[in-house]
């Protein structure tokens, strides 16, 4: 038994460290080829080593007037939307797992349909919405079109519905006895859900915030859409796609950038993947 045992875990994994090297290729291709330079013609047949190794690639794209602007702007939105995205969705799961209220069921319902549509049968009524705010006061001609306030706002408003709904069922399943001692001790919801649950759930909420960060620095369509062409707002995947010709592309310059946006993402996997959500949390805090 123990062979036929060792046999077949031998045969799992030779299939899939196969899968593996079959899904890595298309990344090693990106990534020989953003050493190489071409003339908007990518080398045939395909190589995988690549035959010297050049950084003028790399160069070029730190180079680039926008280079600059994109990172700061990444790394600010994708910051700041994440702390909001965290704030208001742990607050909002809290509610629909721990108070009751009239109508919750429903509510949460509703939560959950938004969840089923595209995101881009949205982004006309947002458009619409952030355009008629009235923002004239903070020199805003076009409303919140064009600023980093209204991509702030939409980026936070299409994230709750889905950190709520996994954050809802971890407040949950922590037992009910831990929010009922805070209460006969004269506690009310604010103190339950800053001195119990937040302890409790920070790997739930880490991982959430790592998916959170990694969605918003990767994000093109709501971007596009609402910066436009504001040269001040432009973003990563906004500068990727600038890349792109309209007749040739240069495509060590595009796989150049792509790896160079991959880096952040990449480290933050690495160093938080122990943080990732584990089971057992809650075991021992309530006596049997």
């Amino acid at each position: 038994m123990k062979i036929k045992t060792y046999i077949s875990q031998g045969i799992t994994w030779l299939f899939l460290v196969c899968l593996l090297l079959i899904c890595c290729i298309p990344f090693l291709f990106m990534i020989t080829n953003s050493f190489g330079e071409f003339s908007y013609v990518l080398p045939s047949p395909p190589k995988l080593l690549p035959d010297k190794i050049q950084f003028a690639a790399y160069r070029h794209i730190l180079e680039l007037p926008i280079f600059g602007t994109a990172v700061k702007n990444s790394i600010i939105n994708t910051l700041m939307a994440s702390v909001l995205v965290i704030s208001v969705s742990t607050l909002s799961a809290y509610g629909f797992a721990k108070i009751e209220f009239i109508g919750r069921n429903k509510l949460f319902g509703l939560y959950l349909f938004s969840l089923m549509m595209p995101g881009f049968l949205n982004i006309i009524p947002q458009f619409m919405i952030l355009k008629s705010i009235p923002a004239s006061f903070l020199g805003f001609k076009n409303g919140l079109i064009g600023t980093r306030a209204g991509l702030l706002l939409i980026y936070t408003a299409t994230s709750i519905c889905g950190n709520t709904f996994f954050l809802r069922n971890f407040f949950r399943a922590l037992p009910k006895e831990l929010s009922e001692s805070v209460l006969m001790d004269g506690g009310g919801h604010w103190t339950i859900f800053l001195k119990v649950l937040l302890p409790l759930s920070k790997p739930s909420i880490g991982t959430m915030l790592i998916f959170s960060i990694q969605g918003l620095w990767e994000e093109y369509f709501t971007a596009k859409v609402l910066v436009g062409s504001n040269e001040n707002m432009m973003t990563i995947p906004l500068m990727l796609q600038r890349l792109n010709g309209q007749y040739a592309t240069r495509w060590e310059w595009v796989f150049a950038a792509s790896l160079m946006a991959l880096i952040p993402i990449i480290l933050l996997f690495i160093l938080f993947q122990r943080k990732m959500v584990v089971g057992g949390l809650a075991s021992g805090s309530v006596k049997g």
